[in-house]
């Protein structure tokens, strides 16, 4: 019997999978990234106070300005990570964990990633 793959359950299970292990600290937030097929988003959370401390979208004006039409690019993602270590740095974060959300630690995510870095955090 044929039973059809479901991605988003599976994105999930892997996802809950790395958040056993990775969690936020007021001393190491934690960097979670979403990625839907038009947009990229990426918050600083610390999970012991529940709050979200510095965040970035590609949906964010001035994010926006600095992309263009194409938000769906490694180019917007990397964007969006110097977008997020900018705020996270005012916000006197420099240290996170990197929760890559289950997906790949590769186009997108790592381009987030690695622009973060670039921009001054330490994941």
């Amino acid at each position: 019997m044929y039973t059809k793959h479901d991605r988003e359950a599976a994105r999930t299970r892997r996802h809950l999978r790395v958040r056993r292990r990775v969690t936020g600290t007021p001393a190491r937030p934690r960097l979670c990234v979403y990625r839907s097929l038009r947009h990229i988003t990426a918050q600083v959370i610390d999970d012991t106070a529940g709050r979200t401390l510095a965040a970035a979208s590609t949906q964010d004006p001035e994010a926006v300005s600095r992309i263009g039409t194409s938000r769906a690019t490694a180019g917007a993602a990397a964007v969006v990570g110097e977008l997020v270590a900018a705020r996270a740095l005012a916000a006197g974060v420099s240290k996170v964990v990197f929760d890559r959300g289950g997906y790949l630690y590769h186009g997108r995510v790592a381009a987030l990633a690695e622009a973060a870095r670039k921009a001054g955090l330490e994941l």
